[in-house]
């Protein structure tokens, strides 16, 4: 139970810091309320999940290798342009009083929460960091070990996704549409910038590669 709880912690440690995930959930939960804002919470636990058993299966290497990196700058970068640009130009649409029915896709909001969550930022991370926390958790004491560390950390990112989105489906209550539209003006141009983030990472580590 000890060892449990402290893989919850380090998950919680791994959702707080301010990214693309927490920028879309926001924008997504304040549009269109809880359910949207939890599909890209969603999409983004998708691919955490499918990285742990990739990791349990001996993949990480394949992923930390140069020449499999350095494109997913590049992808990433694509990716969160366009999600970017969507949020701004979108901006004034999509958005869903709260006394009323959301017609928007639920699967296109989770869709959306996956594409954020393929990123190289992401992936690196699980790889570098938490991938040498699994393996050594999986060394030390084996396959139940591995299995109660990884529900650890993925209780933990759902504690965070959980309490972040019931924060923002109400705060949505009292905001007025134009400042709704507004955060998702700002929510893409701060998705704009990881995109230019990545696709400078992905300039200087071909650079570095070439060289």
């Amino acid at each position: 139970m000890e060892m449990y709880i402290k893989y919850v912690l380090i998950g919680l440690a791994i959702a707080m810091p301010v990214g693309a995930i927490t920028v879309e959930m926001t924008k997504q939960g304040l549009k269109n309320g809880f359910v949207h804002g939890w599909a890209v919470g969603l999409g983004g636990m998708t691919l955490d999940t499918t990285l742990i058993i990739a990791m349990y299966l001996g993949f990480a290497s394949f992923l930390s290798l140069p020449y499999i990196q350095i494109p997913l700058w590049l992808v990433g970068a694509g990716f969160l342009a366009y999600l970017g640009y969507d949020s701004i130009r979108n901006a004034d649409q999509d958005i869903t009083p709260a006394n009323e029915k959301v017609k928007k896709s639920f699967w296109k909001t989770y869709r959306n929460g996956l594409l954020v969550a393929i990123s190289p930022g992401n992936l690196i991370f699980w790889v570098s960091v938490f991938g040498a926390v699994l393996s050594d958790s999986y060394r030390s004491a084996g396959k139940e070990s591995f299995a109660i560390a990884a529900c650890g950390v993925l209780c933990g990112i759902l504690i965070h996704d959980l309490g972040l989105v019931s924060l923002v489906s109400v705060t949505r209550k009292v905001m007025s549409r134009r400042l709704i539209r507004l955060v998702s003006v700002a929510a893409g141009t701060l998705l704009l910038g990881f995109s230019f983030y990545f696709l400078y990472e992905f300039v200087m580590s071909l650079w570095a590669y070439i060289l």
